[in-house]
């Protein structure tokens, strides 16, 4: 059928950016328009798109979203889920998320994790890429074309440094220039349009797929100021999810071994039964827990109570209210100071988990808005307002964890402290420890323990050039900076003979600058061959589509349709189902285009009855 597409614009040239939630579970985007936030709903659905990538064969476009998830069961071995929570770490790290993976994850010389992908070892940054590509790509379909290439992301606000800087590099992949990065409870404040209450103390609960952090807000007339923040990178909706696949784990281990608990079809299987029995119990008292895998001959089910789900996941929703009760403490804040409570992420579903979190802050937290869409919403308000919004709003996050320097003897000097207001920045001296000593290495650390060993290297860099002198005599100042978006760069001065240097710090777990270039290099070269691979996976979809809803009325059109027409129609159908096994863009665009054509007389013949069925009956003046 066709559309006339009537773009009527001024000639004033306005930069539009959106606001993307790169989530766990599912991403989604959002924009402002009509002076208001607005998710973006590719086709008119929910515009949430599953954070999955399935890669079909070596040579094959990856399928990234709805597509993807359906291939879990069938090839869980390559199909790639909950990337987010490999973001920046290091295997040590995600230990406690490696049995839940079917897919295998190593490390390299560098200590950077991957994922074999038919035998090519693909990188957390580069497969999330995939996923912000698919997000643009779709709203900017849904935008009528109208591409949109800047974007503030939003992140955990218990995302450290390599968390952070993974995600921009993810981004640059895709092509997405990042306007910002914000934190993910300020995104959902800033969507409750809490900004304009005035002044107000606000907690921001946000649980989600894979990972919880809580935010101590203070609003003072549009000022938006982080007082504290705690959380857990390794605590989700994925966790809730465990505690059924381990019941289901438990009641099989007597028919099933090891080797078959493990598989990866059946954790994947497992993954996605404990997933639709948790979202039933969110609305009904009772669900079935249902697990079948034919190829293992396993058939599983049982019937779950809300209350069996709710003590399992007891200890869970416990942690969360540890971590609530360390922001306000670190706040200097009891319960009562608290004005207003935001639940954010579909996790806060559960009726479980809202009804102690009202007990906890002793008032009914805000429900109103979408949880699955609010932190997109408030990342369009932020990208609005940092493309020439008229909205008065300024944020003032916190570093999570403080920032420091290994110093001899293994102890840590924290130069920027735990809750400390960014942008900041911090200068501090240090000197060599034997004589003409001409360098000195730094070991930049994040955490809270007081010996390196304790805390998580973020990179190591050396200083050369210092005169030679006794000990003690240089005076090396170096100077901490955290910008807006929570980055770090440390810079360094020799005192005494006025030499500087200033040292990006390349993250532990971190990509390259060599290494992104080296992918974005290998992306323009296959650009074309890359593009024509996705234009046949669309195309086929839309023949699908075509295909299936023209067989559905296949009989009404021999029945009604003159000879022609009809053979018009069955021909086209002949060659769009012999379309779906070309590769060629341009045969398939062609059958297609064809396809469309031939359908207008049915379409017509549709569109016919049902005006006679809604006219039916009706009188003249009643139409």
């Amino acid at each position: 059928m066709g559309y006339i597409e009537l773009n009527v614009l001024n000639n004033e040239t306005t930069t539009v950016a959106m606001g993307i939630d790169l989530g766990t579970t599912n991403s989604l985007a959002a924009l402002w328009q009509d002076g208001r936030p607005v998710v973006i709903k590719p086709d008119g659905k929910n515009g949430k798109i599953p954070s999955v990538v399935q890669f079909p064969g070596p040579n094959a476009i990856p399928l990234v979203g709805g597509k993807a998830l359906e291939q879990a069961v069938v090839d869980p071995r390559n199909t790639i889920f909950s990337i987010k929570r490999l973001m920046g770490r290091g295997l040590a790290d995600v230990q406690d998320d490696l049995a839940a993976f079917p897919f295998p994850v190593t490390e390299n010389v560098r200590g950077l994790l991957q994922i074999d992908v038919h035998g090519k070892p693909m990188t957390p940054q580069e497969i999330s890429s995939l996923i912000l590509m698919r997000v643009h790509d779709l709203a900017c379909r849904a935008m009528s074309g109208n591409e949109v290439v800047k974007a503030v992301i939003t992140v955990p606000a218990y995302f450290d440094e390599p968390q952070r800087q993974a995600t921009r590099d993810a981004a640059r992949l895709a092509g997405i220039e990042v306007l910002r990065i914000i934190n993910e409870p300020t995104a959902a404040s800033l969507a409750y349009g809490l900004d304009r209450r005035g002044e107000g103390t606000v907690v921001v609960y946000d649980l989600g797929g894979g990972t919880f952090d809580v935010s101590v807000l203070r609003i003072e007339d549009g000022v938006f100021r982080v007082l504290a923040t705690s959380g857990d990178t390794h605590l989700g909706g994925d966790d809730l999810d465990r505690a059924l696949i381990d019941m289901i784990r438990g009641e099989l281990s007597e028919q099933l071994g090891p080797d078959e608990l493990n598989d990866p079809a059946f954790l994947q299987a497992a993954k996605l039964a404990a997933e639709k029995c948790k979202v039933e119990l969110s609305a009904h008292p009772r669900a079935d827990l249902h697990l079948m895998v034919p190829d293992r001959r396993v058939s599983f089910r049982r019937t779950i109570s809300r209350e069996d789900f709710e003590a399992a996941i007891a200890p869970l929703v416990e942690r969360t209210l540890d971590a609530c009760r360390l922001a306000l403490s670190d706040a200097g804040l009891t319960n009562s100071d608290i004005d207003e409570v935001v639940m954010v992420g579909g996790s806060t579903r559960v009726p479980a988990v809202l009804k102690r979190v009202e007990e906890f802050f002793g008032r009914k937290p805000h429900t109103e808005l979408n949880p699955d869409e609010v932190v997109a919403l408030g990342a369009a308000v932020q990208a609005h307002v940092l493309t020439g919004g008229n909205r008065d709003i300024l944020l003032m996050d916190v570093i999570p964890l403080s920032l420091g320097l290994e110093t001899m003897g293994g102890a840590v000097d924290k130069l920027i402290t735990r809750n400390s207001t960014i942008p900041c920045q911090s200068t501090e001296g240090f000197t060599t420890h034997v004589d003409n000593q001409t360098g000195i290495d730094f070991n930049v650390v994040q955490g809270e323990r007081e010996l390196a060993s304790d805390c998580r290297s973020l990179g190591r860099f050396k200083l050369t050039g210092i005169p030679p002198m006794p000990a003690g005599m240089p005076k090396i100042a170096v100077r901490f900076h955290v910008d807006a978006d929570g980055l770090l760069t440390v810079s360094a001065k020799d005192e005494s003979s006025g030499a500087t240097a200033s040292i990006e710090i390349q993250p532990m777990h971190g990509l390259t600058d060599a290494e992104v270039e080296g992918m974005l290099e290998a992306s323009f070269a296959n650009a074309q061959a890359d593009f024509d691979a996705r234009r046949v996976v669309d195309l086929k979809a839309e023949l699908e589509t075509m295909l299936r809803v023209t067989e559905k009325h296949l009989t009404t059109a021999r029945e009604h349709l003159d000879p022609e027409s009809l053979t018009d129609l069955e021909d086209a159908v002949r060659s769009g189902k012999h379309a779906m096994t070309l590769n060629d863009p341009r045969e398939i665009q062609t059958v297609r285009d064809g396809f469309e054509r031939a359908t207008l007389p049915l379409a017509a013949l549709l569109m016919d009855s049902v005006a006679k069925s809604a006219l039916a009956g009706k009188k003249l003046d009643e139409v």
